[in-house]
């Protein structure tokens, strides 16, 4: 998690939505990703940080579904929706974040509610690793003016909020 950790910060100073993420397989990270599409305003809804790992770790000789299944994904909040259903997708085992989204965060669904593509997947997720390095992150970039991305949302209110 440091290590996405310190991606997040990368993020954050390029003026980026400070999301990091690293996969890991054994001890040894495969692949990284940032968020990507924030700066000045873009809304670019596609290039979070999970996806980019995850487009990194395709290009890899990584695809034995075994393997996967041994691998940990940690990013620094809590995947959406989206990244969620790829992270299902890729076979990967657990899925360890740290600071929630309240917003819209995925990793709460039911699983057996879902189509058998999603609901046959078998996954572990570990949340709070590290949250209040997170959070500081995120209470950051939400003060700061110049970040326009999600100003003003349920998500940057509540971070803006904690105490913790």
């Amino acid at each position: 998690m440091e290590e996405a950790i310190a991606l997040a910060k990368k993020a954050l100073y390029e003026g980026e939505f400070p999301v990091g993420c690293v996969i890991v397989s054994g001890n040894k990270i495969v692949a990284t990703g940032s968020r990507k599409g924030t700066l000045d305003g873009a809304v670019n809804e596609t290039d979070h940080a999970e996806i980019v790992a995850l487009r990194n770790l395709s290009e890899l000789d990584r695809n034995d579904e075994s393997e996967r299944s041994g691998m940990t994904l940690y990013v620094t909040m809590e995947p959406c929706l989206m990244c969620f259903g790829a992270i299902l997708l890729s076979g990967i085992g657990t899925v360890v974040y740290a600071y929630e989204d309240i917003m819209g965060g995925g990793t709460k669904i039911d699983l057996k509610s879902l189509p058998p593509l999603y609901s046959n997947r078998k996954i572990s997720v570990v949340s709070g690793i590290l949250r209040k390095s997170s959070l500081q992150i995120f209470k950051t970039f939400f003060s700061n003016e110049a970040n326009s991305y999600w100003k003003g949302s349920l998500l940057a209110g509540y971070t803006l909020s904690r105490k913790d």
